[in-house]
């Protein structure tokens, strides 16, 4: 289940976060995104439009890798199975949810903001983790110190990421993408502003290869 989830993460450098407010902003914002170079996208859980949403990306968008965020319970996590997500992410972790996790085919990527959460969740097997809030966690000199001792588990850094220090995360060698909303932001989203969004999404594409 973590190789699967370490393909996807791979190959995405930022992973656009959306918060989707309508239906039919879905599959144009997912081909603006994927146009500038972002295919991994995740969509929260925090409307009500955002399952339908996954499920109309998945079924016209092949190329897009498109997972749920802010999954917070079991059942959060068989409605993002049924929408056809092909991962989730989680701002923390219950026990409760790596269990539901534990018996679901769709990987977790299951948040932490310290050491001793990071421990915990590596004895159940998560060797790639959210690192999140991650400028509130304490950023940057934060991950490089989680890495000293553990090396082994990878991040993804949500929280405060912005095309100001999103390269400084993604130099390293602990992370392995960055998330965040910037090429999506809610203004661009509601004025439509397609051709806008893929021009940051190219910028934001770039900074893998930075």
């Amino acid at each position: 289940m973590q190789k699967q989830l370490a393909q996807v993460l791979e190959q995405a450098g930022v992973v656009p976060v959306l918060v989707i407010e309508s239906v039919k902003d879905a599959l144009p914002l997912a081909q603006a995104l994927v146009e500038g170079g972002l295919n991994v996208l995740e969509i929260t859980l925090r409307t009500e439009a955002a399952l339908a949403a996954v499920e109309e990306i998945a079924k016209h968008l092949p190329d897009a890798h498109v997972g749920t965020g802010t999954v917070l319970t079991a059942a959060d996590i068989q409605r993002s199975v049924d929408a056809g997500a092909t991962f989730m992410v989680s701002p923390g972790a219950t026990e409760t949810l790596l269990d539901a996790a534990d018996n679901c085919t769709v990987p977790l990527l299951p948040g932490a903001a310290n050491p001793s959460e990071v421990m915990r969740l590596l004895e159940r097997g998560y060797h790639y983790q959210k690192f999140f809030p991650a400028e509130a966690a304490g950023g940057v000199p934060m991950l490089k110190s989680i890495g000293g001792p553990l090396p082994q588990v990878k991040f993804c850094p949500t929280g405060g990421v912005s095309p100001s220090n999103a390269a400084n995360y993604l130099a390293l060698p602990n992370v392995v993408c960055v998330g965040g909303s910037w090429m999506a932001a809610s203004k661009l989203v509601e004025d439509k502003n397609w051709a806008e969004i893929t021009r940051l999404a190219k910028e934001a594409s770039a900074l893998k290869q930075g």
